[in-house]
């Protein structure tokens, strides 16, 4: 009668020892992500952010000439903007922000504004001034709508905000975000010394 060994399951301690420490490593992982999970869901159940909201206040153009010659524009555009902060807990740190005026999706002028803090439920006034000439090459199409606003004496323009900002919630403060904003609005050409009435207008905030 023949007499077979049964080969037990065994295992080699190098072999062990890897498996138990991969396992390991895995769960400390996967409890750490539900840790920050959980500190990221208490932390806006309590701080509620809310969008920041960014207007066009007023806006004055006393000057918007194209050269059909060298395609030149000559331009005076100033505006006021506000930034509004409706969260009580969340302050904000506007490292940097660069303004662009565009006319018939091309950019004629950009100016760098100011760095600030702005604190909780605060709003806060932007200034900025564009004036000049710049090189602008617009289709047939652009155009006619330019002689069309120019008859109308009405312009639509478009300023996008470019930003690095930072969230400050306590002690929190985030690493830097690169929001963009865009404000398309309409404003009437002054002439003759008349004033002309702007409307204000609300902009698009894309995080």
């Amino acid at each position: 009668m023949a007499y077979h060994r049964s080969r037990g399951g065994s295992c080699n301690p190098c072999s062990c020892l890897f498996n138990c420490l991969c396992t390991c490593i895995c769960q400390i992982i996967f409890t750490l992500l539900i840790i920050i999970g959980v500190v990221a869901l208490v932390l806006w159940l309590i701080l509620r952010p809310n969008k920041v909201k960014f207007y066009v206040t007023d806006a004055t153009l006393t000057q918007f000439d194209l050269s059909t010659t060298n395609n030149t524009l000559y331009y005076d555009l100033a505006l006021n903007m506000t930034i509004r902060n409706p969260n009580k807990r969340v302050g904000i740190y506007y490292d940097s922000i660069e303004a662009r005026a565009m006319y018939q999706g091309q950019r004629f002028a950009s100016q760098n504004l100011e760095p600030f803090y702005q604190g909780h439920k605060n709003t806060s006034t932007l200034s900025s001034v564009f004036k000049g000439q710049s090189l602008v090459l617009l289709g047939d199409r652009e155009k006619s709508n330019y002689n069309n606003e120019k008859n109308s004496g009405v312009y639509e323009m478009e300023v996008k905000l470019y930003m690095r900002i930072r969230l400050k919630a306590g002690w929190i403060k985030t690493h830097k975000i690169k929001p963009k904003i865009e404000c398309d609005f309409k404003v009437p050409l002054e002439a003759n010394g008349r004033s002309a009435n702007f409307e204000e207008t609300r902009c698009h905030l894309d995080w």
